[in-house]
């Protein structure tokens, strides 16, 4: 059986020194997801006992068609932080990440929670109506694992791979723009440029066929474990837009979105 502070110890020192371990559920006995869960939390623990505080959720593997191959009935999620999460002045901002271990990048919008939003609403208007702001948003991620061969287990139990997230100018949630929101959320695009060449393209659609959809669901995921419920002031990532990819120093990184009415989000990496 894996001791999951011991694990929790293990996955922090491995970031912290930049050094590769075996992904959990190689190991003899593997993991399974409710420990992996029990080592998120000891996670968080640790973090807090720094000083640190939670700001908000992240979610992992919200793509519904890879959940039974993946074992999966829902998506996954892992807490962010009050030193990893920050906002973009003018859509811009430059993020180092020289002490990070293979880092990359994945265009995300980022929700933050006006009211706390109950599980088992898939109703996206309902979800919205619970939403102060969207944004668009980096989520930096990061893997100690060899290869960045994981699965959704290694994914909790290693901080949901979250390293940072930068995060846009954000558009206010009303009653007088959620009719629109519901299907622009469902319809948008975004490009990912690299040096101001396209690398990669997505749409709204990956995040659960919505953003909102995938809000709503990781509500009834939480609640499905017991877990506290999404507050107030809360955000959350809800999940690539598209493929993630591997960035390093001395490059400019920016999503441009079209049929969603946000700006562009602009990065440059250092070391």
């Amino acid at each position: 059986m894996i001791d999951p502070a011991a694990l929790a110890r293990e996955i922090a020192a491995a970031y912290a020194n930049k050094q590769s371990v075996s992904a959990p559920t190689t190991r003899a006995g593997g993991l399974d997801l409710t420990t992996a869960y029990a080592v998120e939390a000891e996670l968080v623990r640790m973090r807090r006992a720094e000083g640190r505080k939670t700001v908000g959720l992240k979610v992992g593997f919200a793509n519904k068609a890879m959940w039974r191959v993946l074992k999966l009935d829902t998506l996954v999620w892992a807490h962010m932080y009050d030193d990893t999460v920050r906002h973009a002045a003018g859509n811009e901002a430059t993020l180092s990440i020289g002490k990070m271990f293979a880092p990359k990048i994945e265009p995300e919008i980022v929700f933050t929670i006006k009211t706390p939003l109950p599980a088992g609403d898939a109703d996206p208007a309902a979800v919205l109506d619970a939403v102060e702001s969207i944004s668009l948003g980096f989520e930096i991620i990061d893997c100690v694992y060899p290869d960045w061969k994981i699965t959704p287990v290694d994914f909790v139990a290693s901080y949901g791979l979250h390293a940072g997230l930068i995060v846009g100018a954000p558009m206010l949630v009303s009653a007088d723009n959620i009719p629109a929101l519901v299907d622009q959320l469902a319809a948008f695009t975004v490009a990912l440029q690299k040096n101001g060449e396209v690398v990669a393209q997505g749409s709204g659609k990956n995040s659960l066929k919505s953003p909102a959809l995938c809000l709503g669901e990781l509500a009834s995921a939480i609640a499905k474990r017991g877990g506290t419920p999404l507050a107030a002031s809360e955000c959350v990532s809800s999940g690539t837009l598209t493929e993630a990819q591997l960035i390093a120093p001395g490059e400019t990184w920016s999503a441009v979105v079209d049929g969603l009415g946000l700006p562009a989000l602009t990065v440059r990496t250092t070391a």
